[in-house]
């Protein structure tokens, strides 16, 4: 069978794709950086619960879009880690709307996934530091009400324009060495190197924020670190801040099988030159995005010593579409063991990281119940004519590779753990496979696929 690459073929008229929209905009930014007493454990190996110092501060930002009806989306990022109980992020979605007035449909609250922050599980509450979760909780909630407040009174018209680069700091994790599947750099494949970003300009071409969507683990702190970190995504928008003067705002893609190559250190050296050749491939990538509703169209062939393509810069109509929609897509649960058996065995367990593994394990089968099977949510929203898709677990780089392939003339902004968690989508092939993300997955085999079908079914319907 011969492989086969799409090309699009260029007409007079066609424009080269950076999808945009144009509407009003605002981005604003908390320190949501919790005390060091606070319950901190994230690896079963750290012999420590709590942080000793602050490497970076964690952030929230709030982005809102509004469009020339007056439709609005709100996208919400966080430096944290993820959701051991679902019920601790209902809580704060739904106070967020209540107070907003928002639709469901409306709101994003995305997790960076750093592994240097802080406990967000009430269930941790017995733990040292675990009373100051429920309040952390609570403040968590509210700066982010006080931040859409304050983002609703400073809209400015704009345009949002995308485009694609390259990042080589991913690389993929599963690595198979002596009959066991283990986390790690993995030198034999290749990694999505994909980065999408998104810039913010007022109507006179001042940049109001950039957008950075790229999947990469942060988990360069690990277990030995003592330090309060949102990882590399610190220093990514330190360069980035520093070049563009507004502020970076940073969602994680699928990134369930990508990690840096060199991880799982105390140094925060490392750590921030991660974050800083992130942020340079960034620079590079807003460099190359037009400015508003600009594009190139394709003039004439020129003969010279050879023949030439002249292209010339274009104005585009500005686009001003915008949507959101929630589709679900019906998962089955693998065979589970009860909660009752999992806290016998946690009881029981006398090893440290044994028993956090259990712990997480404890959490994740309280949230699915009795349930057979889930109607997992997945949120799209059409800003133009480019796509977000958002959705809780930690899908493989599979997914954001398919879609972006299959709409290769639009931008696709793909986000892991957003509004929940729960755990793994690995593909099918990986599934007789003794490794941690299919044995940490309650869903059964075929369910990313179930996924990336439904997703696309959903885009073809959008009018793009």
């Amino acid at each position: 069978m011969t492989n086969q690459t799409a090309v699009m073929t260029p007409n007079k008229n066609q424009i080269t794709p950076n999808s945009t929209f144009s509407g009003s905009f605002s981005v604003v930014t908390a320190d949501i950086t919790p005390p060091l007493s606070i319950y901190a454990r994230n690896w079963g190996a750290s012999a420590h619960d709590r942080a000793e110092a602050v490497h970076r501060p964690l952030w929230m930002q709030c982005f809102l879009m509004q469009s020339v009806n007056d439709d609005i989306l709100v996208w919400f990022t966080a430096d944290l880690g993820w959701w051991k109980n679902n019920s601790d992020e209902l809580n704060l979605r739904n106070y967020i709307l209540t107070k907003t007035n928002l639709k469901e449909e409306q709101v994003l609250f995305c997790l960076s996934h750093t592994h240097a922050g802080p406990s967000i599980c009430s269930a941790d509450k017995d733990k040292p530091g675990g009373d100051q979760i429920a309040p952390y909780l609570k403040f968590l909630a509210e700066t982010a009400v006080s931040l859409y407040e304050e983002g609703s009174r400073k809209m400015q018209k704009g345009t949002l324009t995308w485009g694609y680069g390259s990042c080589d700091l991913a690389t993929k994790r599963d690595f198979y060495v002596d009959g066991t599947y283990l986390i790690g750099y993995d030198p034999t494949q290749r990694a999505d190197d994909t980065l999408l970003v998104g810039a913010v300009r007022d109507e006179k071409g001042k940049q109001l924020a950039t957008l950075v969507n790229y999947a990469c683990h942060p988990t360069t702190f690990a277990h030995e670190n003592k330090m309060l970190s949102p990882d590399y995504i610190g220093s990514l928008r330190e360069v980035v801040e520093a070049y563009s003067g507004c502020p970076c705002l940073f969602f994680q893609g699928a990134s369930g099988d990508l990690a840096p190559k060199e991880q799982y250190v105390a140094d925060p050296a490392i750590v921030d030159s991660h974050g800083r050749r992130l942020g340079h491939a960034t620079i590079a990538t807003l460099e190359s995005i037009p400015q508003n509703n600009m594009g190139l169209e394709f003039k004439e062939a020129l003969i010279s010593g050879a023949p030439l393509a002249l292209w010339k810069p274009v104005e585009k109509a500005p686009n001003h579409q915008m949507g959101a929609q929630i589709i679900h897509v019906e998962m089955d649960y693998k065979k589970l063991p009860s909660v009752d058996e999992l806290l016998e065995a946690y009881e029981k367990c006398e090893d440290r990281v044994l028993k956090d593994r259990l712990w997480r394990k404890i959490n994740t089968r309280r949230a699915i119940g009795e349930k057979k099977t889930e109607k997992v949510p997945v949120w799209i929203w059409q800003l133009g004519n480019a796509v977000v898709i958002a959705q809780a677990n930690e899908t493989y780089s599979v997914i954001q590779e398919q879609l972006r392939s299959a709409f290769p003339d639009k931008n696709i902004v793909f986000i892991n753990i957003a509004n929940g968690y729960v755990g793994y989508l690995p593909p099918s092939d990986l599934y007789d496979k003794d490794m941690y993300a299919v044995w940490q997955t309650p869903y059964a085999k075929g369910s990313l696929e179930k996924m990336i079908d439904r997703i696309t079914e959903a885009i073809q319907t959008l009018n793009l």
